[in-house]
C-alpha cells in the first residue's frame, strides 16, 4: 500500500489554520519583529491590513500586516512596496514569523 500524503503546509501557531504552503518558501533568512522570519510567495487563509511605510533594515518599504483570518494572530506583513531597487524582488511578497507558524504534514 502507498501512503498518499498531503502538500506541507504552514499553519497558524494559535488555532492552526493553514496559512502557508512549503512549495512557496522562497527564504528562510528573512528577519522579523520577534525573530527568524520566512519570505512566501503567497499566504492563504489570511487577512491584510492597512499599507503603512516601515523603516526596516533593508530600508524603507511600504507593508501591510498580515493577520489569520479565523483567530486575528498577526503572523507577520506583506510587502506593497520596495523604494531600493534591490529590494524590488520582495514586493507583493508575503513574511510569516517562524514563531507564529507550525509545520503540517512533515
Amino acid at each position: 500500500m502507498t501512503e498518499v500524503v498531503g502538500p506541507r503546509l504552514y499553519s497558524c501557531c494559535n488555532c492552526r489554520n493553514q496559512v502557508a504552503l512549503h512549495d512557496d518558501v522562497i527564504s528562510k533568512s528573512f528577519q522579523g519583529r520577534n525573530g527568524r522570519a520566512f519570505l512566501f510567495s503567497h499566504a492563504m487563509n489570511v487577512m491584510v491590513g492597512p499599507k503603512e511605510d516601515r523603516q526596516l533594515m533593508t530600508g524603507l518599504h511600504t507593508v501591510a500586516d498580515v493577520y489569520c483570518r479565523d483567530c486575528r494572530e498577526v503572523l507577520g506583513w506583506k510587502y506593497e512596496r520596495a523604494y531600493e531597487e534591490t529590494q524590488k524582488y520582495k514586493e507583493g511578497k508575503f513574511i510569516l514569523e517562524k514563531s507564529k507558524i507550525v509545520k503540517e504534514n512533515w
